[in-house]
């Protein structure tokens, strides 16, 4: 009652009766038409089927009686209906061709009703252009069409989905002059909009305004803007005080946790949903498996597959595509590749999964077959389906394959390249000992070169003992880039090799005169139901006296096998039998060590790093597969390194 008498009256005109003449007499009450009746439609009809009942609707009602008129303008709104309900067709027309036709059939509606008028908004809400709701709103208050609730909560979900603040603000206004803004429809809508928006203290006051005004939509809404906007404990702050949550509340504070890099709080936040008992939906599950693929986890990712399969629940496009990568990027790409072959349907980026997924483990050869696969079944290559596809020859040494795609990609698909193609192709050239080619390549691209360009060809430098270009490329980067540290080190590491030790003291100076960031190293791994980190010289484990005890029989073993330290890469000013301690505790040994001691003997141990495996610990963990008799998968800040009977797959290149 309130807000009916807050609305504004509109005026009504009033038209004489028409006079019908037939045959020289009057009728003044001529016969009304007949009733019109809307074709039969499915549920979700097609744009086609719509189009055929409104030339239906046209054909039967004729335009000669008011009364026929008002039955056709109230079966087009139900038309209009039908268009906001209806799924967009796959593939997406251009916006302005999918938008021409309901706004035709919206101004053919003479006069309209605010029921055409709110299931136009609505259309135009869930197109691509949805900023294009608020000319209809406009149009309707020119018109002289009142709005109600739904008009306002149809138009500012647009503005939200638009991001238009600006016309979400001006909507805004007129909710508050029409006395609007207490209905609980209208305020989810516009506290969504300001959350949409990141104007995260307009949804506070509004969120704060009425506390009577709430449910579970509004407090969603709240955490999910302040998980979006950072401020992930305001999020979990509200999501702490919420009187009711459901599967959308577990998922928004679940993904805030990932969007904000908390990988783990976010894996264990899904933990708890389950132990509630709720039933998690696709965009959780693709969620949580994205957090395991980046951390490498693969236990987790195993426990969210189960979880998928024992809810029945179909392998969609996303969801096996997030399964793909998940499986390939915790090191086990056997079941990334059964995942693949057993995925109903399959899109683009899941073949791009599988393809670089392959090219991350060195198998470029099968990642090669399988991109001709990908292009016999008809399916258009994407810039990311070409970084997959020259990783895989760089991965493998496949120059003349990795000149004959790049060609491809350029002449043939119209790509241009970006700085991860140039990456791959630097690394390729780099690693066949092409330093001039790949040098002509770095300096006649269209864009600057990143420094990570110029490092990977300072590490192929260090490989194949070039010294003196060593040094140029060396003396660029590190005025390029002065405040990253692996660059002192990879320059420092090709004078050491090359016994150049007054050199090696003057990079070391220079790092510390300038102050290089240093990056902490760690090494995760998964062992009894848990995520274990470690760091270099660690010892704040539990069961640290073990693991120490472990390396020591580690030590002896592989020093029995003929292993001798390599120092190189240990830049502190100490001595030799210090830097060789220091080495001995880095983070993946721990991780290895902790593995040996806790995993059973046929288990494989699978460690992930976030830096690049050094030259000892990589000869070290070949030493330790062949002595101890394990297979030990190392994910670190390059690629997948699979340590079996003394050999790497990387070929001791990385």
């Amino acid at each position: 009652m309130f807000l009916s008498t807050c609305r504004p009256k509109l005026k009504l005109v009033h038209f004489p009766p028409l006079k019908h003449v037939h045959g020289g007499a009057s009728h003044p009450h001529p016969p009304p038409p007949p009733p019109l009746s809307l074709p039969s439609l499915p549920p979700r009809p097609s744009l086609s089927q719509i189009k055929q009942a409104h030339a239906r609707i046209i054909v039967l009602s004729g335009h000669h009686a008011a009364a026929a008129v008002a039955n056709k303008n109230r079966l087009m709104g139900r038309l209009l209906l039908h268009l906001s309900l209806a799924s967009p067709p796959p593939p997406p027309p251009p916006p302005t061709t999918h938008l021409r036709y309901p706004l035709s059939l919206y101004r053919s509606i003479e006069p309209p009703s605010v029921f055409a008028s709110n299931n136009a908004i609505r259309c135009l809400a869930r197109s691509h252009l949805p900023l294009g709701s608020v000319s209809v709103y406009a149009s309707m208050l020119r018109r002289r069409v009142g709005p109600n609730e739904h008009t306002f909560t149809f138009v500012l979900q647009a503005c939200g989905k638009g991001v238009g603040l600006l016309e979400g603000r001006q909507v805004h206004a007129h909710a508050v002059k029409l006395c609007f803004c207490w209905d609980l429809y209208v305020r989810n809508a516009l506290i969504h909009l300001y959350c949409a928006c990141s104007e995260m203290g307009a949804a506070r006051r509004l969120f704060d305004e009425l506390p009577g005004c709430r449910d579970v939509v509004t407090w969603n809404s709240m955490v999910a803007g302040f998980a979006r906007d950072g401020q992930i404990d305001v999020a979990e702050q509200l999501f702490d005080e919420m009187p009711k949550r459901d599967v959308i509340s577990w998922t928004a504070l679940i993904s805030g946790y990932i969007q904000n890099g908390q990988l783990e709080r976010g894996l264990e936040c899904f933990m708890e949903m389950r132990e509630c008992g709720l039933m998690p939906n696709e965009a959780i599950l693709v969620t949580v498996l994205s957090a395991s693929a980046q951390l490498g986890l693969l236990e987790h990712g195993r426990f969210i597959h189960s979880v998928v399969n024992s809810l029945n629940l179909p392998i969609t496009v996303s969801l096996g595509t997030a399964l793909v990568d998940m499986y390939a990027k915790c090191g086990s790409i056997e079941l990334s590749r059964l995942v693949f072959d057993e995925m109903p349907r399959k899109n683009i980026w899941s073949w791009n999964a599988m393809i670089c997924g392959l090219a991350s483990h060195g198998l470029g050869k099968e990642a090669l077959t399988l991109f001709e696969v990908f292009l016999s079944e008809g399916l258009q290559p994407a810039s990311v389906t070409f970084v997959g596809v020259l990783n895989a020859c760089s991965r493998s040494g496949l120059v003349r394959e990795g000149r004959q795609y790049y060609k491809l990609m350029t002449e043939n698909y119209g790509i241009e390249p970006e700085m991860e193609h140039y990456g791959c192709m630097v690394d390729l050239l780099g690693r066949a000992g092409h330093f001039y080619e790949a040098i002509d390549l770095i300096e006649n691209m269209k864009v600057s070169a990143d420094p990570v360009l110029w490092a990977t060809l300072l590490g192929a430098c260090k490989v194949h003992g070039l010294v003196e270009l060593g040094e140029k490329i060396g003396s660029r980067l590190v005025n390029l880039d002065p405040a990253h540290e692996g660059h002192y080190v990879q320059l420092s590491n090709i004078y050491a090799k090359a016994s150049k030790w007054a050199d090696v003291i003057r990079v070391r100076r220079l790092m510390a005169e300038r102050n290089a960031n240093k990056v902490a190293g760690w090494s995760l791994i998964e062992a009894q139901g848990r995520v274990h980190r470690f760091v270099a010289g660690d010892r704040q484990h539990e069961l640290s006296s073990e693991i120490y005890r472990m390396l020591e029989i580690i030590e002896a073993r592989i020093t029995e096998a003929g292993y001798s330290p390599d120092v190189s890469s240990v830049l502190h000013d100490i001595g030799e039998e210090e830097k060789e301690n220091a080495i001995k505790v880095h983070s993946e040994r721990l991780a290895i060590a902790f593995g040996l001691l806790v995993a059973k003997d046929s288990d494989c141990i699978r460690i992930v790093k976030n830096l690049r495996v050094c030259a000892d610990c990589h000869e070290v963990t070949k030493v330790i597969s062949q002595v101890f008799g394990r297979e030990i998968v190392v994910r670190d800040g390059s690629r997948f390194h699979h340590f079996k009977d003394g050999t790497c797959s990387c070929l001791d290149y990385w």
